[in-house]
């Protein structure tokens, strides 16, 4: 008899399945032609709805399946391009060997983004062009998006190349600027590494749109007068600073820099117990850190060790408790999804 009950029940349950209820039915034709909810299935800017910003920043992007769309999929607000100058054209990739016709700075970042920011920014009844403009990320508008173009060849002679193929986002009003008194903070903020220039980064005084990657070890120092590498000699930082061999180091500011970057095995080195970092390393990062900030300067660190993952996991907690703004990532997913404070809250902004 219970056999009997049991097979009725499941019976019944098929049949009913057969026939589902109205929510049901919403649900699986919401948006579809012919539905009282055709038209209604997509918001406007919902390119990255449900997609919540967080600091991390893609390391070396490029190389990632779907470059730029994948890092903004996992909340990331930084991406890198190591870009090369060959016969008048800015190309993206890590060597000269990696670098193909059809990959550029324009192909992979630069029109992508704008064809991003108009989707985020329609022009309708609802939202006219004297509207705040928005981001790319729908659930924060106002968030800014880093994009770092590391100069891989000649500084000098990339630069003039880069401001021209900014100038579609310039026009639109896209680009992070500093207008001679102020920070204008939009959704596009370019700075400008490796072989960077830092005099033509900074030489203009009343418009900046490309900020330069300060070095984060060479904030401070005993004696400003000290002698500081060129931009002929070794790169001391993530730019070249300075265009002599006796100068002061180059006041950087909010109004000329963004990051203060460094080599973490560089600078703080690798920790020797494989386990976790010392003390004395913990008050180098911190005062590193402290000197940025005073500078109102973001912390990156770039060349963390990527194994043991447990060391790397405790070197992203140790920076982000002691207050760098940024963590320089390959592995997207862990970095996006762990809570790195140890608060039992996300870190997301």
């Amino acid at each position: 008899m219970l056999g009997l009950i049991q097979f009725i029940s499941l019976t019944l349950g098929a049949f009913v399945a057969l026939f589902p209820n109205e929510m049901d039915f919403v649900l699986e034709h919401w948006g579809n032609v012919g539905q009282p909810s055709e038209g209604l299935a997509h918001w406007p800017t919902d390119f990255s709805a449900d997609t919540f910003p967080v600091q991390c920043h893609s390391h070396n992007d490029y190389w990632r399946r779907v470059p730029l769309y994948e890092a903004i999929a996992y909340g990331c607000t930084g991406v890198e391009a190591d870009v090369w100058l060959f016969d008048e054209e800015l190309y993206v990739g890590h060597t000269t060997s990696s670098l193909t016709k059809n990959r550029t700075l324009k192909s992979l970042y630069l029109s992508p983004l704008m064809e991003i920011l108009e989707k985020q920014n329609p022009i309708t009844h609802f939202h006219p062009t004297h509207t705040e403009i928005n981001g790319v990320f729908d659930t924060k508008p106002e968030q800014t998006l880093i994009l770092l173009v590391d100069f891989k060849t000649s500084g000098p002679e990339i630069f003039p190349f880069v401001q021209d193929q900014l100038e579609p986002l310039r026009q639109k009003g896209y680009l992070t600027h500093w207008n001679g008194s102020a920070i204008i903070s939009r959704p596009i903020t370019i700075v400008a590494s490796g072989n960077a220039p830092y005099d033509l980064v900074s030489a203009h005084n009343t418009y900046r749109d490309i900020f330069f990657d300060a070095p984060l070890d060479h904030l401070t120092t005993p004696n400003p007068l000290s002698p500081h590498k060129s931009s002929t000699g070794k790169n001391q930082g993530q730019g070249h600073s300075v265009s002599n061999t006796s100068t002061p180091l180059p006041p950087y500011s909010p109004t000329n820099s963004y990051y203060a970057s460094v080599s973490f095995k560089k600078s703080i080195g690798f920790p020797h117990a494989y386990t976790r970092l010392t003390a004395r390393e913990i008050d180098l990062i911190r005062s590193q850190i402290n000197d940025a900030h005073t500078r109102g300067l973001k912390v990156r660190y770039w060349g963390i060790p990527s194994w043991p993952r447990g060391l790397r996991n405790h070197i992203w907690h140790v920076l982000i408790r002691e207050g760098a703004d940024m963590l320089n990532v390959d592995d997207l997913q862990t970095a996006t999804k762990r809570d790195w404070m140890g608060r039992g809250k996300g870190w997301w902004i």
